[in-house]
């Protein structure tokens, strides 16, 4: 009886080639949310794309991988292309991404990883470079709109926590294309001598990650990063971050927040002077207690109780100190004296012209032998040049003319052979004194 039971290895293998001659999902194009994302060690990347209901598995090798401008990670929004197909192995089905890119808001998230991750190098999130909040401000500004719930906040939980403390309102731009130039402006503007503001709030009320973009801008972190006064970046809810808030000397959660953070409240200010009169009733109290203690040991002192005794140790020092000097003193004259005896009995001091006698015999002898040195070299030069005149006599040419020789030549060109001279040639013939001009009469 033939076996009707399949296995599953062929059953997926059966399916997998349905999807695979399938021609609509040779070419699929999908949009979802990445979730368990895995960057395998062979560089393939693992993850599941889903949307609101649904979900399905993903895989992206190495080779179509390495084409990608971002990192992916979980949360984040991309277009896919690729193909679906089953993997035998678990019975699934799951789509084979070729190409991937981030959708919609997704670029901006990139565009702020860059420029979180560049001035991150820089060091302008460096803690070491943030300035302290004062903790009792005399004057506070602030830069938002003029309009809105965030000023509102902010400037009534100044008012409601310390109503002495002034506030200057430098009304901007915080949404749109021009609002990161105006807060930049305003920041400068909030930074003169002129306002000698203690702290600077920078921020506004919530909203999506374009309206809260202009806080994203690098001009905007270099303005804050530069500025002398110290600022509490207060931009969006708590969940929201933008990279002014890694630049800010302080980052609040909420425009409110910003302002508890910039004043205290009246009770805090009592409790603060109440520690410090504690701690300066303390400091006090010690004080005394240790000069009261040095007044008593020196009441009760020896030497206040018998002064004399204090002048009679001093007296008694300077005698010692006076002596030392003395025994030193005396240690350096008999030393001087010691070497001046010396010279006195020495043979130059009693007879000092014997010490001229002694230079000039020497001076006699080294002109002596300078002389008998010029003499010889003068001699040895004598003997190398007539050496030297004698072989160049040797060696010129011209000296074989002394014994009756001579030199014909024509046309400049000495003859060495008859055969270069012709019947009526004219010669020139050089003699040891003078020279003959001929004519050849016979060869």
């Amino acid at each position: 009886m033939q076996d009707k039971y399949m296995k599953i290895s062929d059953l997926n293998a059966y399916i997998k080639s349905l999807f695979d001659e399938n021609p609509y999902l040779k070419k699929v194009y999908l949009r979802g949310e990445i979730s368990n994302f895995k960057n395998h060690t062979r560089g393939h990347l693992y993850f599941t794309l889903k949307d609101d209901t649904s979900r399905i598995s993903a895989v992206m090798f190495y080779s179509s991988a390495m084409t990608l401008n971002f990192a992916p990670e979980d949360g984040m929004n991309v277009l896919v292309e690729g193909r679906i197909s089953c993997y035998p192995a678990q019975g699934t089905y799951q789509i084979y991404v070729d190409k991937m890119e981030v959708d919609g808001l997704g670029n901006l998230y990139i565009e702020f990883e860059k420029l979180k991750e560049k001035l991150a190098k820089e060091g302008l999130f460096n803690p070491d470079n943030k300035k302290l909040i004062p903790k009792i401000p005399k004057r506070v500004g602030i830069i938002t709109a003029p309009t809105g719930a965030a000023i509102r906040d902010i400037i009534s939980t100044i008012k409601r926590r310390f109503p002495i403390c002034e506030t200057i309102l430098f009304p901007a731009l915080v949404q749109g294309e021009s609002a990161a130039a105006d807060i930049v402006r305003q920041i400068k503007e909030a930074d003169l001598e002129k306002y000698d503001l203690d702290v600077l709030i920078v921020g506004r009320g919530g909203g999506s990650i374009e309206d809260l973009w202009a806080f994203n801008e690098e001009i905007v972190a270099r303005a804050i990063y530069e500025a002398k006064v110290p600022i509490i970046s207060a931009v969006g809810h708590e969940i929201d971050f933008t990279i002014a808030d890694f630049v800010a000397d302080m980052r609040a959660p909420t425009p409110t927040g910003a302002a508890e953070m910039a004043v205290p409240t009246i009770s805090e200010i009592i409790n603060i002077i109440n520690s410090d009169k504690i701690r300066l009733n303390e400091f006090m109290n010690n004080l005394i207690k240790r000069n009261r203690l040095r007044v008593q040991n020196i009441t009760s002192s020896y030497i206040l109780k018998n002064p004399l005794s204090l002048y009679e140790l001093k007296e008694q020092r300077l005698d010692n100190i006076i002596d030392i000097l003395n025994n030193n003193i005396n240690k350096k004259l008999e030393s001087y004296q010691v070497i001046l005896n010396n010279l006195k009995s020495s043979y130059i001091l009693k007879s000092p012209l014997s010490l001229f006698d002694l230079k000039k015999e020497k001076l006699i002898f080294n002109e002596h032998n300078l002389y008998k040195n010029i003499k010889s070299i003068i001699l040895k030069n004598d003997h190398d040049y007539k050496l030297l005149v004698n072989t160049l006599k040797l060696v010129n040419p011209l000296g074989i003319l002394e014994k009756g020789y001579s030199l014909v030549t024509k046309d400049k060109e000495v003859i060495k052979s008859s055969t270069s001279l012709t019947k009526d040639d004219i010669i020139n013939i050089r003699l040891h004194e003078g020279k003959v001009t001929a004519k050849v009469m016979e060869i």
